[in-house]
C-alpha cells in the first residue's frame, strides 16, 4: 500500500456485487483501487443503480465484498472487532429513522455506543463529545424535539451529529442530500466540507449532484460503466473525464462553467454588451431562447444590458425594455424578424 501514513483508507483490487449462491456471484465492479487521506471530503458520483450504495456499504463492512481487501489505518477491516471497527467508521444511511419516543439528543447520544460500557451509561466525557457535536452542527434548538417532528434537513443534521458523536476517523454518508431542497443540499455538503477540515475527519458521501461535488469535494470517485476514476474535481474537468462520460446527444458538460448544458440549435447571433451580473443573467436568458451570444462585439442584432434596462438595437431601430422577460418575449414573438437562422 502506498503512502499509508497519509491514507486512512486503502481499497485494493476490490470486487463488489452480490453473492447469489455458493457458486454464483453477480459482480458490479472489479479491480477497484481507491484511497482516502485524513481530512478529505470525497464525493462518490455515478448514475442510478450503478453500485454507489454497494461500494459504501462494503467500506462500512455492512455488505460482503467478493474479492480484494479494504484497509483502515493499515489494517484489513476484517481484522477489527465490531466495537473497534465502530470506533473507526460511522455510517449515515438514506433510510428515515422513525421513533415515537426519542428526542434528537437521544439519537445523537446513540453515537457513543462503541465507547460506553455494557450498561450504556454516558460518562462526563461522552456528554462533552455529544454537546460538541450538537454545537458543531448548530442544532441546539432541535435537541429536545422528537425526531419525528423534524424536517428532512433538520433530521439529516441530527444524523450527522450522531456520527460526529461516534468520534470515528471516517464518516460515510449514502445520499445525504437525496430528499432535501436546494438550500439544504448546499448547506449540508458545506457543513461536511467544514467538518472534514476542522475535525480532520475523512468524509465520503454519495451524490447525484455533480455541481455540489465539484464545488465542495477535495476528491471525486467517479463511477462509470466499467471503471471508477479518482481525482480532484478540477483535474477530472481538465482531463475531459466528465465530457466523455456524461456527453450525449442532448446534454454536454461545459468545461468553462463546470455545469451541464443543453445542446442547442441557435437561431441567430446576438451581440451582448455589458460586464456585471445583469450581463451574466441576460446572457443565460438569451442562450435559453436559442440565441448564440457574442460578448461585447457588434452583430446584426444587439442587446445592451444595464441595471433595470435592456436596449435592443440594430442598424435601423433601438428599443428599451424594463426586464429580461420583456426582452426575451420580444425576441421570441412571432411578429419580429430576429429569429432567423444563422
Amino acid at each position: 500500500m502506498n503512502d499509508i501514513e497519509n491514507n486512512i483508507l486503502e481499497i485494493n483490487n476490490l470486487s463488489i456485487g452480490y453473492i447469489l449462491s455458493k457458486r454464483n456471484n453477480r459482480t458490479l465492479f472489479s479491480n477497484i483501487n481507491l484511497n482516502a487521506k485524513n481530512g478529505e471530503l470525497i464525493a462518490l458520483v455515478g448514475s442510478n443503480g450503478i453500485g454507489k450504495s454497494t461500494l459504501l456499504k462494503n467500506i462500512a463492512n455492512l455488505h460482503e465484498f467478493l474479492a480484494g481487501n479494504i484497509y483502515i489505518s493499515g489494517k484489513s477491516i476484517h481484522s477489527y472487532s465490531r466495537r473497534d471497527f465502530a470506533k473507526n467508521i460511522s455510517f449515515v444511511s438514506t433510510e428515515t429513522v422513525n421513533t415515537n419516543n426519542l428526542t434528537a439528543k437521544d439519537i445523537i447520544s446513540l453515537g457513543r455506543f462503541p465507547h460506553t460500557n455494557w450498561l450504556g451509561k454516558l460518562s462526563q466525557n461522552d456528554k462533552k463529545i455529544i454537546n460538541r457535536s450538537i454545537e458543531l452542527l448548530g442544532i441546539l434548538e432541535l435537541v429536545q424535539k422528537n425526531i419525528n417532528e423534524l424536517s428532512d434537513g433538520e433530521r439529516q443534521k441530527v444524523m450527522i451529529a450522531r456520527s460526529l458523536a461516534q468520534d470515528t476517523k471516517i464518516i460515510i454518508l449514502d445520499e445525504p442530500t437525496a430528499f432535501l431542497d436546494i438550500p439544504n443540499k448546499n448547506e449540508i455538503v458545506h457543513i461536511l466540507n467544514e467538518l472534514s477540515k476542522k475535525e480532520n475527519k475523512t468524509i465520503i458521501f454519495s451524490t447525484h449532484d455533480l455541481n455540489i461535488a465539484i464545488r465542495e469535494a477535495d476528491k471525486i470517485w467517479l463511477m462509470t460503466n466499467n471503471e471508477i476514476l479518482e481525482d480532484s474535481p478540477e483535474d477530472l474537468i481538465l482531463n475531459n473525464k466528465f465530457e466523455k462520460i456524461f456527453d450525449n446527444k442532448k446534454v454536454f458538460f461545459d468545461k468553462k462553467s463546470g455545469d451541464f448544458n443543453k445542446k442547442r440549435n441557435y437561431y441567430q447571433k446576438v451581440g451582448l454588451f455589458g460586464n456585471d451580473e445583469v450581463f451574466v443573467w441576460t446572457k443565460k436568458a438569451l442562450e435559453r431562447i436559442n440565441y448564440h451570444v457574442v460578448c461585447n462585439k457588434k452583430q446584426r442584432i444587439n442587446v445592451r444590458s444595464s441595471m433595470n434596462k435592456w436596449t435592443f438595437f440594430n442598424e435601423n431601430e433601438e428599443l428599451d425594455f424594463s426586464s429580461i422577460y420583456d426582452l426575451t418575449n420580444f425576441l421570441t414573438s412571432k411578429n419580429n424578424l430576429y429569429g432567423q437562422s444563422i
